[in-house]
C-alpha cells in the first residue's frame, strides 16, 4: 500500500456554476454527493452563494484527487480553482459526508470595512489569506450546524 493510499488529504476549491442552481437541483446534487462520498470515505463541506461554490473535501489522498478531477470535468462547474491541497492528520468534518449551507447576502451591500470570508477565498492568492478565510468559514459552518467548537 502506498503512502497516497493511507494519507488523509484536505483539498479546497472554488468554482462557478455553469448555470444557476435552484434549491431542488442543489438538493439532488447533495443527495448524490453524500451517497457517493460515504462509500468513498470522503467528508467535507459545501458552501454556495451567488452561483459560486466553495468546497472542502477530506479523505484518502488518491480518492480526493480523483474526485477533484471529476468535479473539474463536470459540466455544471466552470473556472474550478484549487485553493489548497495538503495532507492532514485529522478531519475537520468527520461527521459529514457533505455538510452544506447556502450563504445569503451580497458583499456589494455590506457595511464599509466589512470583510467577507467567502469573497476572500474566491479572490485568495496567498496561502495565509486562504487559511484564515477557510478557518473563519469552517467555524461559521460548524457553529450553525450545532457542532461543538473548541476555541
Amino acid at each position: 500500500m502506498s503512502t497516497d493510499d493511507t494519507t488523509l488529504l484536505s483539498l479546497v476549491y472554488t468554482s462557478k456554476a455553469a448555470a444557476p442552481f435552484r434549491e431542488t437541483a442543489l438538493t439532488h446534487l447533495l443527495e448524490q454527493a453524500r451517497s457517493l462520498n460515504g462509500a468513498r470515505d470522503i467528508t467535507g463541506m459545501l458552501l454556495y452563494r451567488g452561483e459560486r461554490f466553495i468546497q472542502v473535501l477530506e479523505g484518502p489522498a488518491h480518492v480526493v484527487r480523483r474526485l477533484a478531477r471529476t468535479i473539474g470535468q463536470d459540466a455544471r462547474h466552470q473556472d474550478m480553482r484549487i485553493l489548497m491541497e495538503e495532507p492532514i492528520e485529522e478531519r475537520q468534518f468527520e461527521d459529514w459526508t457533505m455538510g452544506y449551507r447556502t450563504l445569503q447576502g451580497d458583499r456589494d451591500h455590506a457595511p464599509a470595512g466589512f470583510r467577507d470570508s467567502f469573497a476572500d477565498l474566491e479572490d485568495a492568492d496567498e496561502r495565509s489569506t486562504t487559511l484564515r478565510a477557510l478557518a473563519e468559514l469552517s467555524l461559521w459552518f460548524r457553529v450553525r450546524a450545532g457542532q461543538t467548537v473548541d476555541a
